[in-house]
This record gives structure tokens, C-alpha cells and sequence, in this order.
């Protein structure tokens, strides 16, 4: 006998793609809940993947801004140093004069 398939419309399957991107679940765990084979959602992310779904927490882009992050905390590290240093010269500078 048989077996019977399950049948998705196009956006069902984007919205299942864009429902992969925006949970930090495993594709596995997803599938899962979903009720929908793995091999088959993977063939979904493959066909209907869009980018701008992505969450930041993979790899490459959390070191990424973590790096920006890093430089940007240098900086304003650097401007505060900077801006300390005016207000001593700004002080020094004003006092009178006997």
C-alpha cells in the first residue's frame, strides 16, 4: 500500500523557511514541531532561504560584531581620555591670573 504525501503550497513553505531563520532551534527541532521531514525542510531553506530573515547568531556574524563592537568600545575609551584631557586644560587655562 501506499504512503500518503503531504502537500504544501509555496507560502507555507516560505513561511516555515522564515520561521527556521528567526528561531535559534535546531533545524532538527524545527522539523520536528513542524511535523515535516528534515530532508524536506532542508530542500525548503535551499529553495526558499532568504537573507535578510537571517538571525546574528551565527558564527562569522557574531564574531564580526563583536569586533565592532571591541573597536567601537577603543574609541570611546579614547575620546573620553581625550575629552578628560580638555576639561584639565580648559581648568588650567581659565584660572586668573595674579
Amino acid at each position: 500500500m501506499g504512503e500518503h504525501r503531504q502537500h504544501y503550497n509555496d507560502e507555507f513553505k516560505r513561511q516555515a523557511v522564515k520561521y527556521v531563520q528567526e528561531q535559534t532551534k535546531t533545524l532538527p527541532e524545527i522539523a520536528q514541531e513542524l511535523n515535516i521531514p528534515e530532508g524536506t525542510l532542508r530542500n525548503w531553506m535551499t529553495k526558499y532561504r532568504s537573507f535578510e530573515n537571517e538571525p546574528v547568531n551565527y558564527p562569522d556574524k557574531v564574531r564580526e560584531l563583536e569586533a565592532q563592537l571591541k573597536a567601537a568600545k577603543r574609541e570611546k575609551q579614547d575620546l573620553e581620555e581625550e575629552l578628560a584631557i580638555l576639561k584639565k586644560a580648559l581648568h588650567i587655562f581659565s584660572k586668573e591670573r595674579n
